[in-house]
């Protein structure tokens, strides 16, 4: 399969054979060309060159309707969801069903076997974006599909529910189901993969046994080199409060969203403050509120640099030096119509003066999106490349990059490392460590407990909109982080274990 866009040579020649029953890893580096080939797959893209066959009979996929006519499935990195319907509505669009008169009982019965709850009648716009992957799931399960592909769909989940997915994937495939599975967590491929395709620069560089493999060398075959050993964790001085959040209580904006109760954190100079916690339990409002996308009542319950901000918006708290990352790329995060050098100027015009009497600095502009670039090492046909032109992981790779290159006091980010691959996730902590080395206070929100356990100084979680206390990271281990996602209390004793209260 071969299939090029402007500037750029997607896919060259490619072959990948996938068994009866297989549940096959599709690897490579973001911008490797994964995507591209699943959507040819799946009837998105059209393919300049090369040939599918299905079942021994070639086939031309000319749509996605076609690919589910075939059996065909996919459960997609970025959610084609329409935000303004229901649940339900979603799902009924992408089945191509006439007979709905069973399908809610179906969608629960579903959404219970796999642990990924949902409410049919609550609209996308309302959900988190854990909770709109697991429509994407959910769709793909109800349809019964012979060849399943999924792009990256472990990303926002978290450990129970992976480990829960993977009972279904591995039932699934013993019943003769064809998984294809995109993902850079190389533990995840270990776990539930027999063999691996690997792309690297839209070509194929090997195929293995999974069995055979290590993550290190599958990391080595994707990346063309090692990855460096990451540096250890030092352990940084901390110094005057750049963030304090004091007895925050803010409302949901509609009936499905989750109020913030009574939040209490200080993050100091210095140090990575982390917040763990289940999809959908207010870290998105907790974001928003400290950014300034919501707004407080009060105007001490928000406190950065020493001055009260509660009432201020976002614009007015980046000047006193925040920054922040939301975790929605496409569309919060960034622009999909706009081209990077714009995206950029968007969050750093006021900081780094990229406006200047009302013009717009072009030069300085693009050479502030050519530095991001570089030294995130994203893979763009240049700063002019719109937002939406991107892979998930390299746009990922832009839009921290962005937000850290501005230098912040205090940056605040939501999922820094979703959808990245092994060496970029590694350059984003190694970023972040060296942010907060320099002076500033980094809070990071995530899903991901090996992440936080890893890079951050301190930890609490978020569960139904109230924060727990935080704890020094090297007095918790995953089983405590866990009892914090949940909403327990726990004791973090001067010995290093923590207890259940």
């Amino acid at each position: 399969m071969t299939k090029s866009f402007p500037g750029v040579l997607a896919n060259e020649k490619v072959n990948l054979t996938v068994q009866q029953g297989e549940v096959h890893a599709l690897l490579g580096e973001n911008g490797a060309g994964k995507s591209t080939l699943v959507k040819m797959i799946y009837g998105i893209l059209r393919a300049d060159s090369g040939e599918i066959r299905w079942q021994g009979n070639v086939v031309d996929i000319h749509s996605p309707a076609f690919a589910r006519s075939l059996g065909i499935a996919m459960v997609f990195q970025h959610f084609s969801l329409f935000d303004s319907l229901t649940v339900f509505e979603n799902i009924v669009l992408g089945m191509d069903v006439r007979d709905t008169s069973n399908l809610r009982d179906e969608i629960g019965e579903i959404s219970t076997r796999y642990g990924l709850p949902l409410d049919p009648d609550r609209h996308v716009y309302t959900l988190s974006v854990g909770e709109r992957q697991r429509i994407e799931i959910i769709r793909c399960l109800l349809q019964h599909p012979k060849l399943l592909v999924m792009d990256e769909p472990t990303s926002v989940l978290t450990p129970q529910e992976v480990e829960k997915l993977f009972e279904t994937l591995q039932r699934l495939s013993s019943e003769g189901m064809s998984i294809l599975y995109i993902s850079h967590k190389l533990d995840e491929i270990k776990a539930l993969c027999q063999r691996a395709t690997i792309l690297r620069g839209g070509k194929v560089v090997d195929c293995v046994d999974i069995e055979s493999e290590t993550a290190s060398s599958l990391a080595t075959k994707m990346m063309g080199e090692e990855l460096a050993a990451s540096s250890p964790k030092q352990p940084n001085t901390h110094g005057e409060l750049r963030l304090e959040v004091n007895d925050l209580n803010l409302d949901a904006e509609d009936e499905f969203g989750i109020p913030l109760r009574h939040i209490q954190l200080q993050a100091k100079a210095g140090e990575i403050l982390g917040i763990a916690g289940v999809a959908g339990n207010g870290q998105d409002e907790l974001l928003s509120a400290i950014s300034g996308e919501s707004v407080s009542g009060d105007n001490a319950s928000v406190v950065i640099n020493g001055l009260e901000s509660g009432k201020l918006g976002p614009n007015q708290r980046r000047m006193l030096g925040l920054a922040s990352i939301p975790e929605e790329r496409l569309g919060h995060g960034a622009v999909p119509g706009m081209t990077l050098e714009s995206n950029g100027f968007l969050t750093a015009f006021r900081r780094l003066g990229l406006l200047s009497h009302g013009f717009i600095q072009s030069r300085a502009s693009r050479d502030f999106a050519k530095t991001v670039i570089d030294r995130f090492d994203v893979k763009a046909n240049g700063e002019q490349a719109t937002a939406s032109s991107l892979s998930g992981g390299n746009l990922q790779k832009f839009i921290v990059g962005r937000e850290i290159s501005q230098n912040p006091e205090l940056l605040v980010v939501s999922q820094p490392t979703w959808g990245v691959d092994a060496g970029a996730a590694q350059t984003i902590h190694e970023a972040l460590r060296d942010l907060a080395t320099n002076g500033t206070a980094v809070v990071v929100i995530s899903q991901d407990t090996d992440e936080l356990m890893k890079i951050s100084d301190r930890l609490g979680a978020i569960c139904g909109g109230v924060v727990s206390p935080f704890y020094p990271t090297s007095s918790l281990g995953i089983e405590q982080v866990g009892l914090l996602m949940a909403g327990a209390s726990i004791d973090a004793s001067v010995s290093g274990d923590a207890h259940v209260v």
